[in-house]
């Protein structure tokens, strides 16, 4: 498998890796809630391999080694950081592949800019965290209070198992030691004590003031002209249930795959394969 490569882009505010010769396609790869650039880290090469792509995988900011930011870590300010890696690599139009939460910055960037993305390879998400309109004013309340109290420090460790133990059994979606460590160990800063601590900006935890309706959700993933191709975990986190229902009808041009594991299927040891040959396949029968 090919080594990543670190990258550094948007005059030093974003951070990446990248897998694959510099002169190949290049896709940008956009990481989960909470995640970073190494959610890739078992995908990436397999498909550099199979498709002769280059693949560069961002630190979303407030993630990973990208710089944190003041004020709100809102869904559609994640779209920026997309834009500028892709114009500091110099794409003009670009192919995505997305989990979770960056599956949802790639739906929100096809729809309004269309003329920028070329394909989307969604993983286990598709659109955006709703909140119904007669629950704004709840949600903003939210958002406000957290953002008044005083920051607390970022969680520290004596050592790198005990972090990555503390994600297994913290996570928001279930997720095992070997599909944790690689998210976790690029996570982490080294002190000269030998403890660890996360990188990650700790508001990244607090409530948003503000999200997008359903309304608005299904009225953006309407609007996506590029072909999709939308990979489920059969553990994953979107399954029948009504939004996820209605988000996969709203978008024109989507191919759906479940395939077995969870939310991180594409960084599960057991599962990134079937996710490799999936993507390949589904990219022969659209040629």
């Amino acid at each position: 498998m090919s080594e990543a490569q670190p990258l550094i882009l948007a005059e030093g505010r974003l951070a990446a890796l990248a897998w694959g010769d510099e002169a190949a396609p290049t896709w940008l790869a956009l990481h989960g809630w909470l995640d970073n650039a190494a959610s890739f880290s078992r995908l990436a090469p397999m498909l550099v391999a199979r498709l002769g792509i280059r693949i560069v995988a961002l630190d979303f900011s407030g993630h990973g080694h990208s710089s944190h930011r003041e004020g709100d870590y809102a869904l559609w300010d994640y779209c920026h950081d997309l834009l500028d890696a892709a114009d500091g690599l110099g794409l003009e139009r670009v192919s995505l592949l997305a989990h979770s939460m960056g599956a949802g910055v790639a739906c929100l960037t096809a729809a309004a800019l269309p003329e920028r993305v070329e394909r989307l390879v969604l993983i286990d998400g598709l659109g955006a965290v709703t909140t119904p309109i007669n629950e704004s004013t709840a949600q903003l309340r939210k958002g406000l209070r957290a953002a008044r109290r005083p920051r607390s420090a970022a969680p520290r460790y004596p050592d790198s198992r005990t972090a990555i133990a503390a994600r297994v059994a913290g996570g928001v979606t279930p997720i095992d030691t070997a599909t944790a460590t690689p998210l976790v160990e690029r996570n982490l800063v080294r002190e000269p004590d030998g403890h660890v601590r996360l990188r990650t900006d700790g508001r990244l935890l607090w409530p948003s003031p503000m999200r997008l309706s359903p309304e608005q959700a299904l009225a953006l993933l309407g609007a996506i002209q590029a072909p999709a191709l939308l990979v489920e975990g059969e553990g994953g986190i979107l399954g029948e249930r009504d939004m996820a229902r209605a988000a996969r009808a709203a978008v024109s041009h989507l191919a759906r795959r479940v395939l077995p594991g969870g939310h991180h299927l594409h960084l599960e040891p057991g599962s990134v394969s079937c996710v490799a040959e999936t993507i390949e396949a589904w990219l022969a029968s659209a040629e």
